[in-house]
């Protein structure tokens, strides 16, 4: 038995810094709990395409008519609108997923679930798909913001497949409902 080998089984969650809230944020929760430096972030990168296109035309002029340099203007806007918001995206995922600072996040998260949990709402929303259809969502979205600048995607499905344990937001509405029950009992 001395020529067995081991064999490696990567752990299921990697291994973070900061707490970890979510793995396949929704892109309204993404954006919803994007900081003020995010979006500054994502206006200066939206600005550097059109920035760039008045600098060159100012400098060296495209002589190729007086109709064509708008219409490359609107489409460096454009694009560098669409880069702006996938930076703002990317940002806001990487605090999700635990791997930049995240207290800010952390907090808003509990706020928000443990809201939920005493409405008797479902934490991650309502879904028309199937459970078999929400988790193929899952596994083609869970971590996608760390390709997004190769494959823009994004997840658009609510389901209850987010790699954190849920548990933490029902213990702690737990312990809120029983300090309201104390505190208007007294």
């Amino acid at each position: 038995m001395a020529d067995e080998q081991k064999v490696f089984i990567p752990p299921k969650r990697v291994n973070t810094d900061y707490p970890v809230i979510d793995t396949d944020p929704h892109w309204r929760r993404a954006f919803g709990y994007a900081r003020g430096e995010d979006w500054t972030y994502g206006a200066g990168m939206a600005a550097i395409g059109p920035a760039f296109m008045l600098l060159t035309e100012r400098y060296a002029p495209s002589f190729s008519g007086r109709h064509a340099f708008p219409m490359a203007f609107r489409l460096s806007c454009a694009v560098g609108l669409i880069a702006g918001a996938g930076l703002v995206y990317q940002r806001s995922c990487l605090r999700f997923y635990g791997w930049t600072e995240n207290d800010r996040e952390v907090k808003m998260d509990m706020r928000e679930m443990v809201d939920k949990v005493k409405k008797g709402e479902p934490l991650y929303g309502h879904s028309d798909l199937t459970p078999y259809m929400q988790g193929v969502a899952a596994r083609n979205s869970r971590y996608s913001a760390l390709m997004a600048n190769i494959v823009p995607w994004a997840n658009f499905v609510n389901h209850n497949q987010h790699g954190v344990d849920t548990a933490k937001y029902y213990q702690q509405a737990e312990r809120e409902l029983e300090a309201e029950r104390l505190k208007g009992g007294s």
